[in-house]
């Protein structure tokens, strides 16, 4: 409570009405998958369009190399095609995959290690050049102790020279302090020179390290060996987004950096780096998408969106391994926050075959494509047969934003895709529809549609898509926007502004057309209070807020009953 110890006029705020709810982005995807370059643990990263994904994860893999791990690159595409602003990816990569690395160029000193395993690295160039980022003049010698013009970027443990006329002498610093030098041993001659123009110039020795990766290049000006300076290049280069430097040498005599680093005293040092591999198709395992949890900020696969609270949307594209889908259902379910889009093996086309697969889920958070479509592909230059859940995953994104997340994400047209793997009939429709498999099927003058909007799960209740992303919409918007109250005095005060905050929210949702009835109190009801808690409740700290909604449903059947009339009826 405010203290009032003086006369005088005092304005306060005070918060009495509803605090905004904001609803949550629904839109935003999710990919794991095989990539040509890419951090393979960490945080997923943020991929807002594809040359974004090219620039940070390479580009197409070949069927050659990669057979059916190769569809990321399309899937993102795809995703990007069909109405997609922005998603999240994690990179998977074999067991057997390297790092390239300067092994055998200057290693014995500096190593130099692409950031992330793959052939990529063997194409990154590294230049090495002397350099210096200091230079003074001598006021003073006494003994090892020099007072200089200026000590401005000398450090201790710096390697440095001292030049007078033709003549070149090492050193390295002991310590810097009030405009003195210390060196580890006394120069040879007279060292002092005071004029305007000087010809005797002690100076630090470094290096500069450029590397390239095509049109990516980072310049690394006047890196030292000193770990005490700022320039240490271990400490500089360690924003790179190409390579992991690290010193492997603190020398102690007095041995310039470049020459430490290149066993030359002049001129440059240029390679490329060498040993990275890809890896091979039979060392990737299950384990490799499920991930592994080593912690924040180290997990792996699926593993690693456990660190991401924004997106909503997961698919694992063209892995269609049942140990690799259980987990990302799992994954979905645990979270509550997002929604598996699964494919279905390309091989398995018959009716039959698709619901055995089928037969392995229930789980309203999952929702299972076929078939396969029919894209352009830019590295062979012909037509290929790609998963449909990176185009699923663009259509629910595109489906969020122009209607809403309560409108089923099914009639609508398939951007990009030219064809389909298999051409199914109404009749095959009848037998996987009721089971929860959404088919791909082509129109005459309609286009290729998504005619299917329906989950996994087993319970009549869930049994449509929007009906369990709306309610994903609304639990994740109702968390996040009333995180405030948490710590408030529980009374009746703070009851009745979570239920203006709470009905203001739904209000405006069944505004949108999100709930059912033709009144708001027909659409949902919000009931919070002693009909809700116990004293035991708010003993113990619990609010407990009940909230009832009617989701709209989506027209599945359209039925037009016609009979005849008669003209003397």
């Amino acid at each position: 409570m405010a203290e009032y110890l003086s006369p005088g006029v005092y304005v306060e705020e005070f918060e009495s009405g509803s605090k905004p709810l904001e609803g949550v982005s629904t839109s935003t995807a999710g990919f794991i998958g095989l990539a040509q370059r890419g951090p393979v643990e960490g945080l997923p990263q943020l991929v807002t369009s594809p040359a974004d994904f090219q620039r940070q994860f390479g580009g197409y893999l070949s069927e050659s190399a990669f057979g059916s791990y190769r569809y990321l690159a399309y899937s993102v595409d795809q995703f990007f095609a069909n109405g997609g602003s922005r998603c999240f990816v994690m990179r998977v990569a074999p067991s057997d995959a390297k790092a390239a690395s300067n092994e055998g160029r200057g290693a014995e000193a500096l190593s130099i290690v692409a950031k992330n395993p793959g052939a990529w690295g063997s194409l990154v160039k590294v230049v090495v050049t002397p350099a210096s980022k200091a230079k003074t003049q001598i006021y003073e010698a006494n003994g090892t102790r020099y007072r200089v013009k200026s000590t401005n970027g000398f450090y201790a443990g710096d390697v440095v020279t001292f030049t007078s006329g033709g003549d070149t002498q090492w050193n390295r610093i002991v310590s810097v302090q009030d405009g003195v030098i210390e060196l580890a041993e006394e120069l040879d001659g007279d060292v002092v020179d005071a004029a305007l123009l000087p010809t005797k110039l002690l100076a630090t020795s470094e290096f500069d390290l450029i590397v390239a990766f095509g049109d990516e290049v980072e310049q690394f000006d006047k890196v030292s060996l000193n770990p005490e300076a700022p320039s240490y290049v271990d400490k500089v280069a360690a924003r790179s987004n190409l390579v992991q430097v690290q010193s492997l040498i603190v020398s102690e005599g007095a041995v310039a950096p470049f020459e430490a680093v290149t066993g030359v005293a002049e001129g440059k040092l240029e390679f490329v780096l060498g040993g990275g591999s890809d890896g091979t198709v039979g060392s990737i395992a299950a384990s490799d998408f499920m991930g592994e949890d080593r912690g924040p900020g180290r997990r792996t696969g699926i593993q690693a969106f456990i660190d991401n609270d924004v997106v909503s949307i997961m698919a694992v594209p063209g892995v269609t391994d049942a140990n690799v889908q259980l987990a990302l259902v799992a994954h979905c379910e645990n979270l509550g926050s997002r929604f598996a889009v699964l494919d279905i093996p390309r091989e398995k086309t018959k009716v039959a075959d698709v619901l055995t697969h089928r037969d392995l889920f229930d789980s309203s958070y999952a929702a299972l494509y076929n078939p396969w479509l029919s894209v352009f592909d830019p590295l062979d230059k012909r037509n290929i047969f790609v998963p449909p859940s990176g185009t699923i995953a663009g259509i629910y994104s595109r489906s969020d934003t122009s209607r809403g997340v309560q409108k089923a994400p099914a009639n609508e047209v398939l951007r990009g895709v030219v064809g389909l793997d298999v051409q199914y009939n109404k009749g095959e429709q009848d037998i996987l529809n009721p089971k929860g498999v959404n088919l791909i099927r082509s129109f005459p003058g309609q286009g290729i549609r998504v005619w299917g909007a329906r989950t996994v799960s087993s319970n009549p209740l869930w049994k449509y898509i929007n009906v369990r992303r709306l309610f994903i919409f609304l639990e994740e918007s109702i968390k996040t926007g009333t995180n405030w109250v948490v710590f408030e005095p529980n009374n009746e005060q703070l009851w009745a502004r979570v239920q203006r905050t709470i009905d203001a929210f739904l209000t405006r949702v069944w505004r949108d057309g999100a709930l059912m009835g033709t009144s708001a109190a027909e659409g949902f009801y919000i009931d919070i209070g002693r009909s809700t808690m116990t004293q035991d409740d708010i003993d113990n700290g619990r609010l407990i807020c009940v909230i009832g909604v009617a989701p709209v449903k989506p027209a599945e059947f359209v039925i037009f009953r016609i009979t005849q009339k008669t003209g003397s009826e």
